[in-house]
């Protein structure tokens, strides 16, 4: 998998949130049902994207997770370094230290193609796009189908 389940569960976890409404607290418990993600690893995700200065919190009755900049200034490149960190960017596919131009492995000439259109993509996918693909086509976000239309995934 070229994305722990951190990451990727924390990218889920930012659509669900930039698919409401700006500046609306998302409980985290919500989050966690409508995404089959445990409560307690979705909230030390969810910290590393605070940290990050992508989301803030509040505690509280009505508090949960929010959008800290506008989803159209997050790109996925931005989620991924948050939680995963860049490696995944610049590392060499064997995890061989030093591999390069002068001292490829045997896949680098492969890899360095697949990890530049990577990197491409997700400098420039918004969280904004990915939310609003999310939000009108109903695609899908965990392993149950999540509606993000409905009045219950709203709360």
């Amino acid at each position: 998998m070229l994305l722990s389940k951190s990451c990727i569960y924390g990218i889920q976890a930012a659509i669900f949130v930039s698919a409401r409404d700006r500046d609306t607290y998302v409980s985290i418990n919500t989050i966690a049902q409508e995404l089959n993600i445990s409560f307690h690893f979705l909230t030390k995700v969810l910290q590393q994207l605070t940290q990050a200065g992508i989301m803030s919190s509040y505690r509280g009755p009505r508090g949960g997770v929010a959008l800290n900049v506008t989803s159209e200034n997050v790109v996925l490149y931005d989620l991924i370094a948050a939680i995963d960190g860049t490696e995944v960017f610049t590392e060499c596919m064997l995890g061989l230290p030093g591999c390069g131009h002068a001292e490829p492995c045997p896949a680098h000439e492969h890899w360095i193609e697949v990890r530049q259109k990577f990197t491409a993509i997700a400098k420039s996918v918004t969280l904004k796009s990915l939310g609003e693909k999310a939000s009108e086509l109903n695609v899908r976000l965990a392993q149950d189908v999540v509606d993000m239309r409905s009045p219950a995934s709203r709360v």
